[in-house]
């Protein structure tokens, strides 16, 4: 994992069809990666830091939001030179977040992001795949596995048209989630539909009524992929990173939505290999170099939607819950006495109204750990995971408050196996002839050994033993007698 430091230094000019800023509740940043190369010791990260700000409007307006995006390129050194393939998860959290007001119309943010990401390249290596003559013998696996050869990430967007329930005041936040309905996968290009489904939160102007509504946003997009072919695996997950919204100049008139989703795809074509693990000579020494040859294997898809909660604690005076936010982190991979498990940290948040009708935000955290089935701790396994929170929900008591949040967890998750292989084999001087009036040796298989094993102790082709004892697999129980023919 190599790690870097994004700096934050942007402003927020609040625009005139927005209430003046009073006091600031809350300040978030969340990154958004729109692009990842990989590059010969290098790799090149394209994005933004998407910066929230959740303030009280002067004149007893309430609660207000306003963003702004800071645009990042990082280019991080890693020490990989050559592959064929590969796959990185990159993550961050907020070193530090200072926010103020340096007046009603303008917003300071000052601090640092800290980036990270893990590189899993697949490193082209040759090796030997079959060995013959010279009375040599070998033993050989299949290799399987899968290749990626596809990598997007990219930033759509969508529109829709709706009218509120009831003439809005101020909104006070929005929040979605996308799903996937449809693909389609075409020589060189995948045509995807789907909708999102934003949730907007909003005080109305009668009465200041804090009201709900959903509206959905259908979208249709197509990536194309040079190297993508109907026989793929296509994995391909959707991430809402953001929503605007236009309302009706006039009363009655209808409003549009604007929702911004990241597209992640992600294609793994499969592969077999024949290649060789063991050799050797009946009648020459023989010097051979090995290497460990990693394969990737998908693990498994993920699509878990799992519930994470904190109690946070509030004045004992009574006070009237305007808002719940969720921020969760990118999911980990953790060894839970010797289990693999997901862990995903996230901060939940509250905004209420005291009694002196001041605005005010506190944070709890909730944190969720996901075993993964049939992972054993020994197992390299990597993983590509997108989380999105459904609802939320709040549950107020007399001095704290129950909040809940839904997350969707998708993504991929891959295992790197590990298998000792011939890179070279070179054949050595020729051995001394046995005793020629030894033709037939008994001995016993010792525990993990098979008929190949044998057969390279006696310098003996193994077709031979078989053959002597009737055998028509390589393997046998520990403690069989075997014959060892001696003479050609």
């Amino acid at each position: 994992m190599v790690k870097s430091e994004i700096p934050i230094e942007t402003e927020i000019l609040i625009s005139d069809y927005l209430p003046q800023v009073f006091k600031i509740i809350k300040c978030t940043t969340k990154m958004v990666l729109l692009q990842k190369k990989l590059q010969p010791g290098r790799i090149l990260l394209e994005g933004y830091l998407r910066c929230v700000v959740y303030y009280q409007g002067e004149g007893n307006v309430g609660l207000c939001q306003t963003e702004q995006k800071v645009p990042f390129s990082k280019t991080m050194e890693i020490p990989v030179e050559d592959f064929a393939g590969w796959s990185a998860t990159v993550g961050g959290e907020a070193e530090y977040l200072n926010c103020r007001a340096v007046h009603q119309r303008r917003i300071e943010i000052r601090g640092a992001w800290e980036i990270s990401a893990s590189v899993y390249p697949q490193i082209r290596q040759e090796v030997v795949c079959a060995v013959a003559g010279a009375g040599t013998a070998q033993k050989q696996s299949t290799i399987r596995g899968v290749r990626n050869v596809g990598c997007v990430d990219k930033l759509v967007t969508a529109d829709a048209v709706f009218s509120f329930e009831k003439e809005p005041e101020s909104v006070l936040d929005i929040a979605g989630t996308a799903q996937l309905r449809e693909q389609n996968v075409m020589q060189g290009r995948l045509a995807v539909k789907g909708e999102i489904s934003a949730q907007l939160s909003y005080r109305a102007q009668e009465g200041g009524q804090l009201m709900s509504q959903r509206v959905m946003v259908p979208f249709v997009q197509t990536l194309e992929l040079e190297d993508l072919t109907e026989d793929c695996q296509c994995f391909c997950v959707v991430e809402p990173t953001g929503f605007t919204l236009q309302t009706g100049a006039q009363q009655g008139k209808q409003s549009t939505i604007t929702a911004s989703v990241l597209l992640h795809l992600r294609v793994f074509r499969s592969y077999s290999v024949d290649v060789v693990q063991e050799c050797f000579a009946t009648g020459n020494h023989v010097k051979v170099e090995s290497v460990p040859l990693a394969a990737e294997q998908l693990e498994s898809a993920v699509d878990e939607r799992q519930t994470v909660s904190a109690k946070i604690s509030l004045p004992g005076e009574s006070v009237q819950i305007l808002s719940c936010l969720a921020d969760p982190a990118v999911p980990e991979l953790l060894n839970d006495r010797g289990k693999l498990c997901l862990r995903v940290r996230t901060q939940l948040s509250v905004i209420y109204k005291n009694s002196m009708d001041e605005l005010e935000c506190r944070d709890g955290a909730a944190e969720l750990t996901l075993p993964l089935d049939q992972a054993q701790a020994d197992a390299e396994l990597h993983s590509e995971l997108w989380v999105s929170v459904d609802n939320m929900n709040c549950i107020l008591s007399a001095d704290s408050a129950e909040v809940s949040a839904s997350l969707h967890i998708e993504g991929i998750l891959l295992r790197c196996k590990k298998q000792p292989v011939l890179l070279n084999v070179e054949l050595g001087d020729v051995r001394e002839k046995a005793d020629p009036e030894i033709v037939l040796r008994a001995c016993y298989v010792q525990p993990g050994e098979q008929v190949f094993d044998v057969a390279r102790r006696f310098h003996v082709l193994p077709t031979r033993i078989m053959q002597a004892n009737g055998l028509t697999e390589d393997s046998v129980p520990a403690g069989t007698c075997l014959l060892i023919p001696c003479t050609e």
